[in-house]
């Protein structure tokens, strides 16, 4: 997997222009990819939709909707924000959302705005099948979708992977046998996590020897996430003729649901060192932490990278850097620098733009960052919200 940039956007930028820490996205990075995507979008004939659950930066919605054809939710409020800014009323653009399980009330709030609602399983969709047809008559753009779950992984990490064994996600294939898909118009299916084409060619397959002889009654396919199709080394093309000779083969409307794809090399972390001290090896404290900030760090696990920093022992410095909250584990790794770090020194996170700022949150009172929005080309920047105690005062009661 190759994550080096296409381009190098952030190597003039300097973090001392904005408060510690702070997200910065860069507006021509993320053009750069919704571009891509536009392009996959207009050759292919699919429907491009952006997952709001990786990258949910609403003030960039009106940058999204003019490349994209809509967003993909996995709830209410989800789902609500792409209505409300990524052009779902005012632009046409579609909302889809799906969920591992509705309760009533949502459902009858989503069903006044979406435009496609995805079932999880048979109870789900049979307890409120009524109630979707009766809305589907004030609203006849409503479709109603089943996700399925073909069995095949593709995943490296059993806890990122919707198709490990026992997975909660999705109706497998000896589940239809018996039911009724009246009202049902399209399946969603979701394998794939930071991968390239030919792990979904091979989901495809499986989706087709298990499900295949149910297509032909569809009108819409629904390929999921987990495509890194920006990716310098994903194979563009290929992709663009499979979904091709799936919708000529099925007559079916084919949508893909990128998230990461949108926001890949588009933002930055900058932190601040807040303290050095020593025990058993150097230690930096940052106002950056791992389990506030950037979760994944410990869920996937990975290892960030930090501009100008190597592997330990690799440069003179080695320190293993932690956060700020009192969870022993709160730690990001340890990173060598070529000159000793010592605090007020700025660190720069790469690739924060996804799975960062929708999994924020003030565990021990830690500040949540800025976030900004600067442009590579002009230089402008825009810091588009600060957050301050009450942030963190008014999520508690």
């Amino acid at each position: 997997m190759d994550l080096t940039p296409r381009v190098d956007y952030f190597g003039s930028f300097d973090p001392g222009r904005v408060p510690s820490p702070c997200f910065v996205i860069d507006e021509i990075a993320l053009r750069d990819n919704l571009s891509v995507l536009a392009d996959v979008q207009a050759r292919s004939g699919a429907k491009v939709l952006a997952a709001l659950k990786a990258f949910a930066m609403f003030s960039t919605g009106h940058i999204v909707a003019e490349y994209l054809s809509g967003t993909c939710a996995s709830g209410l409020y989800e789902a609500k924000l792409g209505f409300e800014a990524y052009g779902g009323h005012d632009q046409g653009r579609e909302v889809h959302v799906f969920s591992a399980g509705y309760k009533e009330g949502e459902l009858r709030e989503i069903l006044t705005f979406a435009h496609h609602v995805i079932f999880n399983s048979f109870s789900q969709w049979q307890r409120y099948r009524a109630l979707c047809l009766e809305m589907q008559q004030q609203r006849p753009e409503l479709r109603f979708g089943l996700r399925i779950n073909p069995e095949h992984s593709e995943g490296h990490t059993e806890r990122y992977d919707p198709c490990a064994p026992r997975s909660r996600l999705g109706i497998v294939r000896a589940l239809f046998d018996g039911e009724s898909l009246e009202g049902i118009s399209g399946l969603h299916f979701h394998t794939l996590c930071e991968q390239d084409f030919k792990p979904l060619e091979r989901t495809i397959a499986a989706v087709k020897e298990k499900f295949g002889h149910l297509i032909p009654q569809m009108e819409w396919i629904n390929f999921g996430g987990g495509h890194h199709i920006t990716r310098s080394d994903y194979q563009v093309d290929a992709l663009v003729a499979a979904v091709r000779a799936f919708s000529a083969k099925y007559a079916v409307q084919v949508y893909l649901e990128p998230g990461e794809a949108i926001a890949l090399f588009s933002g930055i972390l900058v932190s601040e060192v807040v303290d050095t001290s020593w025990n058993g090896q150097n230690q930096a404290i940052l106002d950056v932490s791992a389990t506030c900030h950037m979760p994944d760090t410990l869920e996937m696990p990975y290892r960030p990278e930090i501009t100008g920093a190597a592997r330990p022992g690799e440069l003179p410095h080695t320190y293993c850097l932690g956060g700020q909250s009192c969870l022993a584990g709160d730690s990001i790794g340890e990173y060598s620098f070529q000159d000793p770090l010592k605090a007020g020194d700025r660190l720069v996170f790469e690739e924060m733009a996804y799975y960062t700022m929708v999994k924020t949150n003030t565990f021990n009172g830690i500040p949540l960052p800025a976030i900004a929005l600067w442009n590579s080309a002009s230089d402008e920047l825009q810091i588009i919200k600060e957050f301050s105690y009450r942030d963190f005062k008014e999520r508690l009661s």
